[in-house]
């Protein structure tokens, strides 16, 4: 009579455990679940991020950089305006090769908030990702919708 208790207890026992494993593996399930939308955030900040580091990596493992070479014309020419529709023309190129097509791109600190290149319409913006990079006395600002 003492050994059908024994199993008694043992079967419990282990029945018990099997109920606690299960709780934990869907609380653990529950808690690990990631949320989509935090992808889709993440992405549409970091668009003007991304091209203004572009802009402002190295060409071809060289000393140059895209901002570098826009400033060197703006510079040499003395900010002409010769040279600042050159600059606008190179830009204009450049962010069309990313496929972007709202966007506005500016030098703020030289030229005055001069406005080198833009496509689509500012105003009617929703959402507005912005980066701001300096080369040299100019200060570039991105800005992608």
């Amino acid at each position: 009579m003492l050994d059908e208790k024994g199993y008694f207890y043992i079967i419990d026992a282990v029945l018990a455990v099997i109920l606690i494993l299960m709780v934990f593996l869907v609380v653990n399930t529950t808690i690990s679940i990631q949320n989509p939308d935090y992808s889709y955030d993440s992405h549409e900040i970091r668009t003007a991020q991304d091209i203004m580091e572009i802009l402002s990596g190295k060409i071809d493992f060289t000393d140059r950089t895209f901002l570098g070479d826009i400033s060197k014309i703006l510079e040499d020419n003395k900010n002409s305006k010769d040279s600042i529709r050159e600059v606008s023309k190179i830009c204009e190129n450049k962010f069309t090769s990313f496929n972007l097509t709202n966007y506005r791109f500016s030098e703020n600190n030289v030229l005055n908030e001069k406005i080198l290149a833009v496509s689509g319409d500012y105003s009617k913006a929703i959402k507005v990702s912005t980066a701001t990079r300096n080369y040299g006395e100019y200060s570039y600002t991105l800005s992608v919708w």
